[in-house]
């Protein structure tokens, strides 16, 4: 069902090339010679989105660094991260996390460059697939800087491919000329792209209601950058910032998308090799493919390092499907806060999608033999989603956790990415799994259009009423109405958490609220309450620390691999 398979294309190998493959000091590139034709830069073009689907980017680490904060923690009863990572605050600007990162951001750039370099000199290629074909490099190009710029601020800046290995050293240009860029990108470029219709609304390359949807989240996050910085800002930019995001969102809305029927219908079809098999939902996905059997290596760790916690059946190559729903390490949880804002809110149906409400039992090697539920969740599961689109079902098997054990622990792995529905007749991979990551999808934008509205208008207006209740409505959840602004900026900021967990956007929401640090801080005497504080698990495991962050977490590290070769950088972030 892929349509555009991530793989680390071959040509990867021009990083580092000189004319004579045996010269020891290599001081050329050599993209010259390759781009003949349409066909090869389409594959070129592959090789600049592949940097997304890296082990570094959203292929694992990224839930490190942004997969954690006040909703999600990293638990599942392990000790922390040894290698040091945001999820455990242990972070140093030696954790290999952020190195890697921006080594995989700045090659993703640097491959859209040299794209961008040479597609004129192809004559083999139509007027319009050309502009299609350099709109979406110029947009994978701002989208790689603006998530340098949300994890590291300032940082070097270049739009020219790297032709030599002399001269590197280059210094950081203040984020505000680059996020200048990003901006100017993502709205031009958006003139070539195709419509969302135009790709069957198949979410794995870029359309304009990618363009238009991303480009809200850049404004959004720059009207709140003063945040971090603990500076006033200047009202009259961030209330222009707040209504060009409106402006945007509201772009994507005519462009067909829907909210599909039911809240895990989108993510059945991300676990299962479908796109929007209800409702145009899924705007932008991370694609993976394969289960690692292959020479294809295109897969992800998507319901794997992030899923629900389930026996390993690995070593047993005849138990499939229900005797083996996929390997789960469960290293990420829910908080008891995201726990009680469903609980609050009498949203069963999210919380019993994005909150595990079970286990799965059995032995290791012998097979799944049923689910441990949590305290009343067979019945309001069997009432929502079991049984739904082959979901697997135990019956005799099952059982529940008492009351008693519930009120102990509210903390429960993340449900949201299921490998149940990922691969059918087939053994599945320990660890590797074709489930895409969802980048960007409707319910998202329609809360981008709710929060700018009341923002611009200082009170909400209609559409960011009508907006907001499309989202609690679709959770079969009461909409709102008659709250001033205040209240609506709440309710806005508490529906972005039910409906967008574990999706790696609330650190940065809570980043350009100003809001990141306090809320992480709140939760640190709850976790080492443990089952006192509904948080069995809190008290261990170092819980507690993970959320003493302190405000150097605003910003990420410039990796030392970084500094020991750039000269131009003589500073790191504050704190670092």
């Amino acid at each position: 069902m892929k349509t555009l398979k991530t793989i680390i294309f071959s040509l990867a190998a021009l990083a580092v090339t000189s004319c004579d493959f045996l010269d020891k000091e290599p001081t050329k590139l050599a993209p010259e010679g390759f781009f003949n034709n349409a066909n090869e830069v389409s594959s070129f073009l592959t090789s600049v989105y592949a940097p997304l689907a890296s082990q570094n980017f959203y292929g694992n680490d990224y839930w490190h660094m942004t997969g954690t904060d006040d909703l999600a923690h990293y638990g599942g009863g392990r000790n922390a991260w040894s290698q040091g990572a945001i999820a455990c605050n242990n972070a140093n600007s030696s954790s290999p996390s952020f190195s890697n990162l921006w080594v995989t951001l700045y090659s993703g750039i640097d491959r859209a460059c040299v794209l961008l370099e040479n597609i004129d000199k192809v004559s083999e290629i139509s007027d319009a697939l050309r502009e299609q074909y350099r709109s979406e490099a110029r947009f994978m190009r701002a989208f790689y800087y603006f998530t340098l710029v949300q994890g590291w601020g300032d940082v070097p800046f270049r739009t020219s491919s790297t032709t030599s290995v002399t001269g590197l050293s280059i210094p950081r240009t203040d984020k505000e000329t680059i996020y200048d860029f990003i901006i100017t990108e993502m709205s031009e470029c958006a003139n070539g792209l195709l419509s969302a219709a135009d790709l069957s609304y198949k979410p794995g390359r870029i359309s304009k209601s990618t363009a238009w949807g991303i480009l809200a989240r850049v404004y959004l996050f720059r009207a709140g950058e003063h945040f971090r910085d603990k500076a006033t800002g200047d009202q009259t930019k961030i209330q222009e910032y707040f209504k060009q995001a409106s402006i945007y969102a509201q772009k994507v809305m005519g462009e067909g998308h829907a909210l599909a029927e039911n809240y895990w219908d989108v993510f059945i079809d991300i676990c299962s090799n479908q796109y929007n098999t209800t409702a145009n939902e899924s705007i932008w996905e991370c694609e993976f493919a394969g289960n690692y059997t292959n020479e294809v290596r295109a897969e992800g760790r998507i319901g794997n390092m992030i899923g629900i916690k389930c026996p390993d059946n690995s070593g047993n190559a005849t138990l499939l499907d229900k005797l083996d729903p996929g390997y789960g390490y469960a290293y990420v949880w829910c908080t008891p806060k995201l726990y009680e804002l469903y609980v609050a809110n009498g949203d069963l149906e999210r919380m019993n999608w994005n909150i595990a409400p079970f286990e799965y039992t059995g032995t290791a090697n012998k097979g799944v033999t049923g689910r441990s539920f949590d305290y009343g969740k067979i019945a309001e599961v069997k009432a929502q989603y079991w049984g739904h689109r082959n979901t697997y079902e135990y019956g005799a098997e099952d059982k529940e956790k008492t009351q008693a054990a519930a009120l102990e622990d509210y903390s429960h792995a993340c449900g949201k990415y299921r490998r149940e529905y990922e691969l059918y007749g087939a053994k599945k991979n320990k660890n590797y799994t074709s489930i895409n990551f969802p980048l960007l999808r409707y319910s998202d934008v329609l809360l981008m259009v709710a929060e700018a509205e009341n923002e611009v208008n200082a009170a909400p207006t209609t559409l960011a009423y009508n907006c907001l209740n499309m989202v609690r409505e679709r959770a079969g959840i009461a909409p709102l109405a008659n709250l001033d602004k205040d209240s609506f900026r709440q309710a806005v900021k508490d529906e972005r958490a039910m409906e967008l967990c574990f999706e790696y956007t609330r650190r940065y929401d809570l980043i350009r609220w100003g809001e990141y640090v306090s809320n992480m801080n709140a939760l640190a005497p709850r976790a080492a309450q443990g089952a006192g504080g509904n948080w069995k698990s809190g008290a261990n495991y170092g819980i507690p620390n993970f959320f003493k962050i302190t405000d150097t977490y605003n910003y990420f590290p410039i990796p030392d691999t970084e500094m020991s070769v750039n000269n131009a950088i003589t500073e790191n972030n504050p704190g670092w």
